[in-house]
């Protein structure tokens, strides 16, 4: 039963559109309005509500994944094949919230608050942040939309290797296959593109320019 309790309380977690609800009742903005992709997500809330609000959003989307997951480390055997669907909770309900059953998010906030909620065990996360790193500013792909799923797609794999518990490991492939899945729904097709270190591109054209005006 304490199982049971854990699944619903971070499904109804995750169920929490922060990012709709918070800039709708304190700037009074709807961010599936002002955002391309019509997605309830905190980057609609930093473009459309600015970053005070933008912060305040990504902590409570990260929270709502953390603290039901950390919770639970603290009272169930992390070694539960349930425990798999403990992580994957929160991000279900960001996905398929209980009210707005067919509108809810891409869920890659509250997806790296649960793996927060791993603590102190930080390999997910860390593996998480680093493959978004490397997909966003050295082997540069875009748009955002593949971008994620082939982040979230090495992220599995990665899981399988460095990740300690198999409830775990099954947690991390249910999460991603949660965000590949909305991201691929979400109806977005742009040409897929590659760029290595677009940063030292612009450092160059920078510089060539200045010896050019010489």
């Amino acid at each position: 039963m304490r199982e049971v309790f854990y699944i619903l309380l971070g499904y109804l977690s995750g169920s929490i559109l922060f990012a709709q609800i918070v800039p709708q009742k304190l700037c009074h903005v709807d961010v599936t309005s002002a955002g391309e992709d019509r997605n309830p997500g905190t980057f609609n809330a930093f473009a459309a509500a600015g970053p005070l609000i933008g912060t305040l959003v990504l902590l409570l989307e990260l929270g709502k994944g953390f603290f039901p997951v950390h919770l639970a480390m603290n009272h169930l055997p992390q070694e539960d094949p349930v425990f798999a669907l403990i992580l994957m909770a929160p991000v279900a309900g960001h996905a398929w919230p209980l009210l707005h059953f067919r509108k809810g998010g891409k869920a890659i906030a509250v997806s790296f608050g649960v793996l927060l909620g791993l603590y102190p065990a930080l390999k997910p996360v860390l593996l998480l942040a680093a493959f978004y790193l490397l997909f966003s500013l050295v082997l540069v792909v875009r748009p955002h939309l593949y971008r994620s799923v082939l982040t979230f797609l090495c992220f599995a794999i990665g899981c399988l290797r460095t990740v300690m518990f198999p409830a775990w490991k099954l947690g991390c492939l249910g999460i991603s296959a949660i965000v590949c899945w909305r991201h691929i729904r979400s109806g977005e097709r742009e040409p897929l593109t590659f760029t290595f270190l677009p940063a030292f591109d612009r450092i160059k054209q920078k510089k060539d320019k200045k010896e050019w005006e010489r």
